[in-house]
């Protein structure tokens, strides 16, 4: 599984009209549920052609962050309901303001749970995220399915399509995941911990795949728990300090032993090896 030229079903089909632009803003965004706070007031633009890595220690609001991004935000009651302030754009347009169908094709999210409701082909799995391109009645073309096969390559799962994707180990499915968000062709990924489940080889893969993307005119926003691997392949960090702090800016600007450390309760280092950074516990 190395990517070293995108496949034409999967490139953009047309330049984002305005480079100025951002593909993602969010202008003096904050978020609490109930009294508790996720993170302060901050602004953030996303454009084409830059990775946002997404860290923080468990239940700090990396995923919750990423939903409120994609626009999605939960419904909730009393302590439960998640209060969000401010605006978040796609393009010149609040979120809001877009049509679910034309929001689908412009932002994808890849989640941190992929249910399995009912038995399906690799392939019926994939084609799944090319709804958001058919017609009310709208069956699947041989051009969808084209899609859907380079998406598998992508992923290195030639040869999967008629497999059972209950049968599929754990990082299989989550490569079927992946290739099922590759297949809705949109303009902004949104990934919560895309990394699960995969052995170090297709982790790099991976991060490869969405760094060409993004070469091709996409934005990408993940949720990672890798820090040596935030810092090889994000453009811009948010790191979020479990109590409402938001930091953000470039990898050598946040990713320092002393946030880190106050971020993650427990003293790091950070050195550098041939030019990369890594970080080590105390």
């Amino acid at each position: 599984m190395t990517i070293s030229v995108l496949p034409s079903e999967l490139a953009c089909p047309l330049p984002w009209p305005d480079p100025a632009r951002p593909l993602l803003a969010a202008r003096r965004l904050a978020l609490r549920r109930g009294a508790r706070e996720l993170c302060r007031e901050f602004d953030l633009e996303v454009h084409a052609g830059q990775c946002v890595a997404i860290l923080g220690r468990n239940g700090a609001g990396k995923t919750t962050l990423l939903h409120a991004l994609a626009g999605l935000h939960d419904v909730g009651k009393g302590a439960a309901a998640l209060d969000v302030r401010g605006e978040i754009c796609f393009g010149d347009r609040s979120c809001a303001d877009w049509p679910p169908v034309q929001a689908a094709r412009f932002r994808g999210l890849l989640p941190q749970r992929q249910p399995m409701p009912f038995a399906a082909s690799v392939q019926e799995t994939v084609l799944v995220g090319r709804h958001p391109h058919l017609g009310r009645w709208g069956w699947e073309s041989a051009a969808d399915v084209s899609i859907a096969s380079a998406a598998l390559d992508c992923v290195g799962l030639q040869g999967f399509a008629s497999r059972d994707l209950r049968a599929l180990s754990g990082g299989e499915q989550q490569r079927v995941a992946l290739a099922m968000l590759l297949a809705q062709t949109p303009r902004l990924f949104l990934l919560d911990e895309p990394l699960n489940h995969l052995d170090l080889h297709h982790q790099i893969a991976v991060l490869e795949l969405f760094r060409a993307l993004a070469a091709c005119g996409r934005g990408v926003v993940m949720a990672l728990h890798d820090l040596a691997l935030a810092a090889r392949y994000a453009d811009i960090i948010i790191m979020l300090d479990g109590e409402g702090g938001v930091e953000l800016g470039t990898s050598g600007d946040v990713l320092t032993a002393r946030s880190l450390s106050r971020a993650f309760g427990h003293p790091l280092r950070r050195i550098e090896v041939d030019g990369q950074a890594v970080f080590l516990p105390e």
